[in-house]
């Protein structure tokens, strides 16, 4: 099995769900966002909020391909390119932290180890820029799939509570404990990683 982790960029977009390269829950506060969605410009709110980041910061994300065929990416930057982190009870994101915005593995590529490897790479990533942890809003009352990550999962994973909340704690995951991971993460992660199987329409918190 060939596999590749490949930095996210305008020319690989395509190879996101297509869902998720239209949902700009994440880039944009909620007003912003919901406005986006209804003149039907959330995918080139997206593209242009990629690039701004790019420009400014440099790579957000990771596109994972087996065989050459895209099955999965996770999405990430510094709280303060992500309006819609304000919005929650437990920000602020600490700051020497960046934010795991999203992230997914496609079904039939889950329980194959990409999630441990695709965090692992993340975490290789932001530890040579300077950042010593990875933090989340969690969903506490997770049902189904949305654009936050179950807490439970997290926490599962190696995320601590770090601000808790009934609906959305504030997680975290020191980046150094990610590097020494055994496989025994890797189902754990996967489960993770793969609840994310479709972004939902833009809603309030």
């Amino acid at each position: 099995m060939g596999r590749r982790l490949v930095p996210l960029t305008l020319d690989n977009l395509q190879d996101v769900p297509k869902r998720c390269r239209s949902c700009v829950f994440w880039e944009l506060d909620p007003v912003s966002g919901e406005a986006a969605v209804k003149a039907g410009t959330a995918a080139l709110e997206k593209e242009a909020w990629i690039s701004s980041v790019m420009l400014d910061w440099g790579s957000c994300g990771r596109v994972v391909y087996v065989d050459e065929v895209p099955v999965g990416f996770v999405l990430y930057a510094p709280p303060a390119y992500v309006p819609r982190s304000t919005a929650f009870p437990t920000s602020p994101v600490s700051p020497d932290a960046v934010q795991l915005m999203t992230a997914f593995i496609m079904p039939g590529y889950q329980g194959q180890g990409l999630g441990r490897v695709m965090v692992q790479t993340v975490a290789k990533d932001l530890l040579r820029r300077g950042f010593k942890a990875i933090e989340a809003f969690g969903d506490a009352r997770w049902r189904e799939p949305a654009c936050l990550l179950p807490a439970d999962h997290l926490l599962a994973v190696g995320f601590k509570t770090v601000r808790p909340h009934p609906m959305h704690p504030r997680l975290r995951l020191e980046l150094r404990t990610t590097l020494s991971w055994k496989e025994d993460v890797e189902m754990a992660l996967d489960r993770l990683l793969g609840a994310v199987q479709k972004e939902p329409a833009l809603r309030p918190l």
